[in-house]
């Protein structure tokens, strides 16, 4: 597959997940905090077309689990249960405005389906998976801009400005540049209080995450406008009495727009990664609200990351998540030149 074919599927893929966490309510068959008691740790649902007497149905069907007598699962074949499609479930809002009832998939009540199993409460995990990607997702976008944001003014000072201004915003981006920003970001959030809720520890999360990535977008935005600022068009706006500010906005800043590119599709992978590592130790967005971080907690267990396979698919989907970014990048940096 040539560069370019791998970089429209890894397009696609980026589109496709935010489109899924978009519409999360319509696509996830059940509200992500409700909990079924009678079926903890259910396999993910099996899907079938043929039933047992070896007749093929248009419609496909699951099979209800119950108890196999030994603490697991095992199909009921007796008790075909038709998928049906815009079912009406668990109200939600849909894009966040309007209210809805009906859901792409589910089965008639008081039977339910886990395409994805469902964790140590009975939720259902593809529900708890496309909620949490709304979170984890915001998470990286947010912190993402918040570093970015940082790194362009930190860069545009240091770099048209120059001399001891530079010097001294350099020296503090390689401070920035020389912790380890696992350790680090462990170590902010530890500090800050544990006891609050899942919006203000969702917003501590961004501010933290996005607090300490700002130095490297700062270094290779400052390369691109000291090379800029040597320009003839910006010497000649500046021989015209053009200020500071008009020289800047109109002739430096567009160019930096491609390093901004690519640094947000390194970056916001990592963010997301951040914002996972600390769900997974307890220190970011906590219970009941579902995100890719804690929805990995129960992995802490030993008993069910050699149990209960299904628990590690939401950390698998970040596989191909991180490749699509991956990819995308790369293509970005062939196309940009970063000034030293």
């Amino acid at each position: 597959m040539t560069a370019g074919g791998t970089a429209r599927w890894a397009g696609i893929l980026l589109i496709g997940v935010c489109l899924s966490t978009l519409f999360a309510g319509f696509l996830a068959p059940y509200d992500p905090t409700e909990q079924d008691r009678e079926r903890p740790y259910a396999p993910p649902s099996k899907i079938h077309f043929v039933d047992d007497a070896g007749k093929t149905h248009l419609r496909p069907f699951v099979h209800p689990w119950k108890d196999d007598g030994s603490g697991g699962y095992e199909e009921d074949p007796g008790t075909p249960v038709p998928l049906r499609f815009f079912v009406r479930g668990a109200p939600y809002k849909f894009l966040n405005v309007v209210n809805c009832h009906y859901h792409l998939v589910g089965v008639d009540a008081p039977q339910r389906i886990a395409l994805l199993g469902t964790d140590a409460y009975g939720r259902d995990q593809l529900s708890r998976w496309l909620y949490g990607g709304q979170v984890s997702l915001m998470a990286g976008l947010l912190a993402t801009a918040i570093a970015l944001a940082i790194g362009l003014m930190v860069g545009l000072i240091a770099g048209y400005f120059g001399k001891r201004t530079d010097a001294l915003l350099m020296r503090v981006a390689e401070l920035f540049l020389a912790v380890p920003w696992l350790y680090l970001l462990l170590a902010l959030r530890a500090f800050l209080p544990l006891r609050i809720g899942p919006f203000e520890a969702f917003l501590l999360v961004v501010l933290v995450i996005g607090a300490i990535g700002w130095a490297r977008p700062a270094r290779l935005i400052r390369g691109v406008v000291r090379s800029a600022r040597h320009q003839d068009y910006v010497t000649a706006a500046r021989s015209a009495g053009a200020s500071h500010r008009f020289v800047l906005f109109h002739h430096v800043l567009p160019q930096t727009s491609a390093v901004l590119f690519t640094q947000a599709a390194l970056l916001v992978p990592q963010y997301i990664l951040g914002e996972v590592t600390l769900s997974f130790f307890g220190l970011g967005v906590g219970e009941p609200v579902p995100s890719w971080g804690n929805m990995l907690q129960s992995l802490q267990q030993y008993n069910v990351l050699v149990s209960y396979w299904w628990m590690l698919i939401p950390g698998l989907a970040l596989i191909p998540l991180f490749w699509a970014f991956s990819v995308l990048a790369d293509c970005a940096q062939k196309r940009v030149e970063f000034p030293a």
